[in-house]
């Protein structure tokens, strides 16, 4: 995957009102870039974090950057950009790349349940679908390690409450987690952030819904499906 325009790097002042972030340009302009990102994005936003930037010229869009990486001054690089994690996915579905959904068509943004969509629907040659949803893990307090989520959320409750039912259903479901950071290699659930997300997810193992995980190798010039990685 890549983005639309060449990523500029700059420094990180701040991140607020959720959704909005102050960066420094090289050439001394401070803007204010898009953070798409609802979480708490915690340990993301230290003194010295470099935020890689996409410039646009959309006369529709109110702001001319968007913040999409964060270079954290381990070298890690994390997507900070949620909305980014179903591309990386459905490139990688479009190039067979995710041998647990091999040899499946897919359609993404499916109506489901009670209000909701899901991420991909994915269907067999005999007919069998499987509901996937995405999520992206941004989160790391322990080296190596990461950890969804990093805020309440509870969305993410109500889809795994859907995937459920899903399976009730006779359908397979699938909880597809995308550690988008590229200094993990194992993910977890942070029950002491969101215990009611936590629950959730463990009543929705307890009803056959599977549980995947894998990291992104991520650069600035180009972000693509990695290895799958341990859920622990």
């Amino acid at each position: 995957m890549e983005f639309q325009s060449p990523l500029i790097r700059a420094k990180l002042i701040r991140r607020y009102k959720r959704f909005l972030s102050d960066v420094l340009l090289s050439d001394g302009r401070e803007i204010t870039a898009h953070c798409a990102n609802p979480g708490s994005m915690r340990g993301l936003l230290d003194e010295g974090t470099i935020a890689w930037v996409e410039p646009n010229d959309d006369p529709k869009k109110k702001l001319k950057f968007a913040w999409r990486i964060a270079e954290l001054t381990t070298g890690a690089m994390v997507l900070v950009d949620t909305a980014q994690a179903n591309r990386i996915v459905k490139e990688a579905l479009e190039n067979s790349a995710i041998s647990e959904f091999a040899n499946q068509s897919f359609r993404p943004e499916v109506k489901y349940g009670e209000g909701s969509r899901i991420d991909f629907l994915l269907t067999d040659q005999s007919g069998q679908q499987t509901f996937v949803e995405v999520k992206s893990v941004t989160l790391s307090r322990e080296t190596g390690s990461a950890e969804f989520p990093d805020s309440v959320t509870a969305r993410g409750t109500k889809h795994l409450q859907e995937l459920s039912k899903v399976v009730e259903q006779g359908h397979r479901a699938v909880m597809f987690y995308l550690v988008n950071r590229t200094d993990c290699d194992v993910v977890s659930i942070a029950a002491d952030i969101d215990p009611t997300y936590a629950a959730a997810l463990d009543g929705a193992q307890r009803a056959g819904v599977e549980v995947i995980a894998y990291r992104a190798d991520i650069a600035p010039n180009r972000i693509t499906l990695g290895p799958r990685v341990a859920f622990r």
